[in-house]
């Protein structure tokens, strides 16, 4: 089922447009619960989806103009030509996506993985960063083994176990962490040489001919993240805010500000900057995407990488 928030009336609501988010906890879904979203003359429908693979088959088919997805499966869409802009950055590699290990798993630290079975949402960052640790440790997927499932399924798995581990964000990270410890952290794997990102994107034709909305778009999340970077109150366990992510995405009020406590965030400034969106060429964004797509492909999960990833980035919608 999809959330709707109309424009003003139903007349002037003449562009429909569909926007898929996931079940992370980000300040901008607050505005999401809200309705906050809204613009003139176009109807905004919200639709939760499992991974940012699923929302880029959705984009694909024509059924989704916008979505919140991570670097990986934005990396493997491109290299096989679908033409989508990132135009935010929601997060970098932070400590809100992390492989847990079971406590009856036997794992203790990083040298136990050989031999252990793992497993990671099909093509998400998650499932990206778990494979280029197993390489970075020196071991292939015949010494450790992994699964691509989604989410649910990994926390089924990992509850009967039937899996030593996963690579996962929230809610399923909180899930593992009740019976398991943190071996490793998004951001840790980042260091390691394997960077990350979650970003917004549009499709291209949508950005061409709506530029406006998209900045619009962002000056809201623009809001909710400076709510959440200058006032900590109100993203506390007991604040309205909290409450309504649990309410929206699942989990506990508490849960959810511990979650977003975890968001390694970059102002708006920072990421319309050369280091991330803006630089062309040189952006950090199309950067990550390049080398994403390289070892993608080096693992036989795509057949080609493009020369440039700069087409795909664009700071406008922040300017």
């Amino acid at each position: 089922m999809g959330v709707v928030f109309a424009g003003m009336t139903a007349e002037a609501a003449d562009k429909k447009v569909v926007v898929a988010y996931q079940t992370d906890a980000l300040p901008s879904s607050v505005a999401i619960a809200n309705g906050e979203f809204k613009q003139p003359g176009y109807e905004i429908d919200f639709r939760k989806f499992n991974s940012g693979a699923e929302i880029f088959a959705a984009i694909a088919s024509g059924d989704v103009q916008i979505g919140y997805v991570g670097s990986s499966p934005f990396a493997s869409a491109t290299s096989r030509g679908l033409d989508v802009k990132a135009f935010y950055l929601s997060s970098i590699s932070g400590t809100d996506e992390a492989l847990v290990v079971s406590n009856t798993s036997k794992i203790s630290s990083l040298d136990d993985l050989k031999g252990k079975k793992l497993a990671a949402a099909p093509v998400s960052t998650d499932h990206y960063q778990l494979l280029a640790l197993i390489k970075s440790l020196g071991l292939s997927e015949k010494d450790v083994q992994v699964l691509a499932i989604p989410q649910p399924e990994i926390v089924a798995a990992y509850t009967r176990g039937d899996i030593d581990g996963g690579f996962v964000w929230d809610p399923a990270l909180t899930e593992l962490k009740k019976n398991g410890k943190v071996l490793i952290t998004s951001k840790e794997v980042a260091e390691k040489g394997a960077p990350t990102f979650s970003a917004w994107v549009a499709t291209g034709e949508f950005a061409k001919d709506n530029p406006d909305f998209l900045k619009t778009f962002s000056g809201v999340i623009n809001k909710y993240y400076g709510s959440f970077l200058t006032d900590k109150a109100a993203w506390g366990p007991d604040s309205d805010n909290a409450k309504t992510l649990a309410k929206f995405l699942g989990g506990t009020a508490e849960q959810q500000a511990s979650a977003l406590t975890n968001l390694n965030l970059l102002t708006p400034e920072k990421q319309a900057s050369a280091d991330w969106l803006g630089g062309g060429e040189k952006s950090g964004a199309a950067n990550i995407l390049k080398e994403t797509s390289e070892f993608l492909k080096s693992q036989g999960k795509i057949s080609e990488v493009l020369p440039s990833y700069a087409a795909f980035v664009t700071p406008d919608a922040l300017k």
